[in-house]
C-alpha cells in the first residue's frame, strides 16, 4: 500500500514557509509601536493610551465580496489587496478614528507562492499609505475545501479614537450641509450584478469607455479616505459621516441621522461616473436599482456646518479629491429623502 504524506495530500510545508520567510520583507516598518514580527504565534502592538484621555478602541472585519472573483478571472487578483485594506479602513475612520494595525487572512486551495507574496506585498503598501502596518494574520492551504486557484480573502483592523471625538451622527443638526466626496468607481460593491452582465455580455470587458477599457475602469481599487479624512478630524468640525458600500447612499446614510431629521438628497447633484452609466445601460438596470446598488460615485458623505464647508473643501482638493453638495439636513420623519433625477451620460 503507498504511504500518506501532507504534501501528497495537497499541503505543501516547505513551500507555505518559504512563502512565510519572503512576506518578512513586505512586512517590515520602522513603528515603535509593532513590538514583534512575523513567526511570532500572534502579533504585539503597543496601544499610545498616554496620548488619549479616555480612548476607544475601533474594531472591524472586512472582505471584499465577489470583486475578487473578477479580478482573479482576468489575472489581478492582488489588486484586490488593496480593494480590502481601502474598504477596511475607511469603515474605521468615518467613526473619527485613526488606523493602528491590520491582520489579513488567505485562504486558497493551493498555494501559489508568487499570488501569495504579490498580495501581501499589496495589502502592506495599502497600510502604510494609510498610517498603518499590516502586522500578521493567517495563511491558510485547504485543498478540498475551496478549488485550486481560489481565493477567499480577509482582514481585521483595530483603530483608536478620543471618546469624546467618536463621530457616530448624534451631533447632526438641521441646516447641516451633506457633502458628497468622490469615490474612484465602483469600489467594491455590486459585482455580482457585474459578473452577472459580463457573463451575458462578455464582450463588455474590451469595450472603450472614456478612452479606457470597461474591465479596467470596473476593477480600479477602492479608494481610501483616511489622508484626507485624518486631517480634517483637527481642522474642521464634522457632525457626521458614511462610508457608501451596500445599499448606496441611502441605505448609509440613513444609518447616522438623528431621529426627528431627515437629510434631503438631490440626485441631479451626483456626478455620476462613465462605468455606472455603461451597467445602467447595457444591462437596463432601473435608476431604483442603481441606486440601491452601487455608489454611483459618491464613496462617501459627510455631514458638517455650512461655516465648515470652506476647509473641508480644501483639504479634499489638495488630496485631489472632488466633494460636491449632495443635500441638506432638515426637519422631518424618513432618514434620508430623494429628489431630482439621477443623470447616466
Amino acid at each position: 500500500m503507498k504511504s500518506f504524506s501532507y504534501k501528497d495530500s495537497g499541503v505543501d510545508i516547505d513551500t507555505a514557509d518559504q512563502t512565510k520567510k519572503e512576506m518578512k520583507q513586505s512586512l517590515e516598518t520602522a513603528n515603535p509601536l509593532i513590538l514583534n514580527r512575523l513567526g511570532a504565534f500572534a502579533s504585539l502592538v503597543q496601544v499610545p493610551l498616554t496620548d488619549y484621555s479616555e480612548p476607544v478602541l475601533v474594531l472591524k472585519m472586512e472582505e471584499p465580496g465577489s470583486k475578487q472573483l473578477l479580478a482573479a478571472q482576468y489575472g489581478r487578483l492582488a489588486d484586490v489587496g488593496i480593494d480590502l485594506v481601502n474598504h477596511l479602513i475607511n469603515d474605521t475612520v468615518v467613526m473619527g478614528a485613526r488606523p493602528l494595525a491590520i491582520l489579513d487572512t488567505i485562504i486558497c486551495g493551493k498555494l501559489q507562492k508568487d499570488i501569495v507574496l504579490e498580495l501581501v506585498e499589496k495589502i502592506s503598501r495599502a497600510c502604510k499609505e494609510n498610517g498603518c502596518d499590516l502586522v500578521g494574520g493567517e495563511t491558510s492551504e485547504q485543498p478540498g475545501v475551496i478549488p485550486e486557484g481560489s481565493y477567499i480573502l480577509s482582514a481585521s483592523s483595530v483603530g483608536i479614537v478620543e471618546k469624546s471625538k467618536i463621530i457616530d451622527g448624534s451631533k447632526i443638526k438641521e441646516g447641516d450641509l451633506v457633502i458628497g466626496v468622490a469615490s474612484s468607481g465602483i469600489h467594491t460593491n455590486g459585482y455580482t450584478l457585474v459578473r452577472r452582465l459580463l457573463e451575458k455580455k462578455p464582450e463588455l470587458a474590451e469595450k472603450t469607455v472614456g478612452g479606457e477599457k470597461f474591465i479596467d475602469l470596473a476593477l480600479k481599487p477602492h479608494r481610501c479616505y483616511s489622508p484626507a479624512l485624518q486631517r480634517a478630524f483637527s481642522a474642521a468640525k464634522i457632525s457626521g459621516l458614511a462610508h457608501i458600500t451596500g445599499g448606496g447612499v441611502v441605505d448609509n446614510l440613513a444609518r447616522i441621522i438623528p431621529d426627528g431629521l431627515s437629510a434631503k438628497i438631490n440626485l441631479g447633484s451626483f456626478k455620476i461616473p462613465a462605468v455606472f452609466s455603461v451597467i445602467q445601460e447595457e444591462g437596463t438596470v432601473s435608476s431604483e436599482d442603481m441606486l440601491r446598488t452601487f455608489n454611483l460615485g459618491v464613496g462617501l458623505v459627510v455631514v458638517l456646518p455650512e461655516s465648515e464647508l470652506t476647509q473641508l473643501t480644501t483639504i479634499f482638493n489638495e488630496c485631489e479629491t472632488e466633494i460636491f453638495k449632495i443635500g441638506e439636513i432638515k426637519k422631518g420623519g424618513s432618514k434620508v429623502e430623494c429628489s431630482g433625477q439621477l443623470s447616466f451620460s
